[in-house]
């Protein structure tokens, strides 16, 4: 390129109607113009659309006279704006390097956590590229309101401290009740096809072996073991043996009672169907036990499940287990299984749980989601959703409500 090359940005605002693209570029193809770059973005039927194109410089004054009179004609306002051709070249230079994508996600987005956020991004030395809403319009009236809000920001550029950053977005997640994820803009993101779930605490809102440990009549102590467990506190695998121990002589029928009133996570029915929509496998990977595994398997359609299997004699809990502990590293291998199973890429699955035995799994996994989480699972994890319910999930892998409904 040199002196032969004219380079020029139009920037078209006004009332959305039909046909304005259409004409605008009518008259570039008259001229043979070259369109380098186009976008186009609609708030409330208002229209800004952008075109970068490239022509001679002796045919530029008549394609921006032309131009000029038909935005009239058509009610618009239209820039031009001449772009020198090392400035081009440079932007040309950066195209597809160092782009993050940040979703923000809760229950209603306020302009602070916009500002917050954004703020965050500026002080990163980062350029928003774009922004657009996954979620649906959002009404006026409160009884109305939508149970969600969701927008996605794609940035360009190399964070001064990315750790830094994710640590702010941590806290400005806490202070102001919303969920932030903060994604690298690669090919494994937009090809997803695995995705792993804890159970207890993750697909249902409760732990099972707490409610087995009721109708024991030995609540109290088995809590208390699991809340330690959960934390961190207590190795996994010797708090399962201890709290197995203590269901010795409860009768096998208390479980399929359980089964059938487990309280289901928010959201979950929306996931699963998107998911299997697109072609996702899905497993449940437990600590849990395997009689409630199954039962969510066969109701939701998982394409796989492992957990513990509970030793049965005479109808009765003998206190014992079958087979291997699912712990910690047993996930992280079955996840790693799975996905040489269904021949993927470790960066293309997602792992999803809410205790410290799930921090393995959510570690090796492309997308690692922290789920309602304890706050030392929180942050450890790269991702975390506390505000809404699984289907927030879908907007991590930025599919937006118009694609899904």
């Amino acid at each position: 390129m040199g002196n032969d090359v004219e380079i020029i940005q139009i920037n078209i605002s006004g009332e959305d109607k039909p046909g304005v693209t259409s004409s605008l570029t009518d008259i570039l193809a008259q001229y043979d113009a070259f369109i380098l770059d186009i976008g186009q973005a609609n708030i409330h039927q208002t229209l800004s659309l952008g075109i970068l194109f490239k022509t001679t410089p002796s045919r530029a004054g008549d394609i921006m006279k032309d131009l000029l009179f038909k935005a009239y004609e058509l009610g618009v306002h239209i820039r031009f704006k001449p772009i020198p051709v090392p400035e081009y070249e440079e932007w040309v230079g950066l195209q597809g390097k160092n782009r993050n994508i940040i979703t923000l996600l809760g229950r209603q987005l306020t302009a602070r956590q916009i500002a917050e956020v954004t703020k965050a991004v500026y002080d990163q030395g980062l350029n928003i590229d774009s922004i657009i809403r996954l979620t649906g319009r959002i009404p006026l009236r409160k009884d109305e309101r939508a149970p969600k809000s969701c927008i996605e920001m794609s940035v360009r550029g190399t964070p001064r401290d990315r750790a830094e950053m994710q640590s702010r977005f941590m806290t400005l997640s806490t202070e102001l009740g919303m969920d932030i994820s903060l994604q690298h803009d690669d090919l494994y993101r937009r090809c997803r096809r695995l995705i792993c779930f804890d159970m207890d605490s993750t697909l249902i809102e409760t732990e099972v072996i707490d409610e087995l440990a009721e109708r024991a009549g030995v609540g109290a102590e088995v809590r208390a073991v699991t809340e330690a467990a959960m934390r961190g506190e207590i190795d996994f695998s010797e708090s399962f043996r201890r709290r197995v121990a203590m269901l010795k002589g409860l009768d096998e029928s208390v479980m399929r009672d359980i089964a059938e009133h487990l309280p289901i996570t928010e959201g979950l029915d929306r996931m699963m169907n998107v998911l299997k929509r697109v072609g996702f496998k899905t497993a449940i990977l437990s600590g849990g036990f395997t009689y409630f595994g199954n039962y969510l398997k066969q109701r939701y359609g998982f394409d796989y499940m492992y957990a513990n299997e509970l030793e049965i004699e005479n109808g009765k809990l003998t206190g014992r287990y079958v087979g291997d502990i699912v712990d910690g590293k047993r996930k992280a291998e079955l996840l790693r299984l799975l996905a040489q199973v269904e021949n993927v890429h470790i960066s293309q699955t997602i792992a999803v749980g809410d205790g410290a035995n799930d921090l393995p799994m959510l570690s090796i996994a492309g997308l690692g989601i922290a789920f309602h989480a304890k706050p030392k699972v929180k942050a450890t994890a790269r991702q975390s959703l506390s505000t809404i319910g699984l289907d927030g999930i879908l907007y991590f892998l930025g599919l937006k409500d118009s694609y899904i409904e």
